[in-house]
């Protein structure tokens, strides 16, 4: 069973690229091996770039999730 206190959550509603990618990054250096994360994404660009990113450094993707026409839930857990 997954203990729901460990998901954190970051909104980056109204953030373009890079920038979604380096506060994600930024956010994931504060949790520990294992926490889920949960993104907020409103910019399609984003939803490819981050989870693609993100992989690449070894963190798994765990779902993208589109909650309305631009709107995104991304959902990963850290290295």
């Amino acid at each position: 069973m997954q203990d729901m206190s460990r998901i954190t959550e970051l909104d980056l509603r109204g953030e373009v690229c890079p920038y979604t990618f380096v506060k994600t990054k930024l956010k994931l250096e504060e949790l520990e091996s294992g926490e889920e994360l949960k993104v907020i994404l409103d910019h399609a660009p984003a939803v490819e770039n981050v989870p693609r990113s993100l992989k690449n450094e070894g963190h798994k993707i765990l779902g993208i999730e589109q909650k309305g026409d631009n709107l995104w839930n991304v959902r990963i857990r850290k290295a």
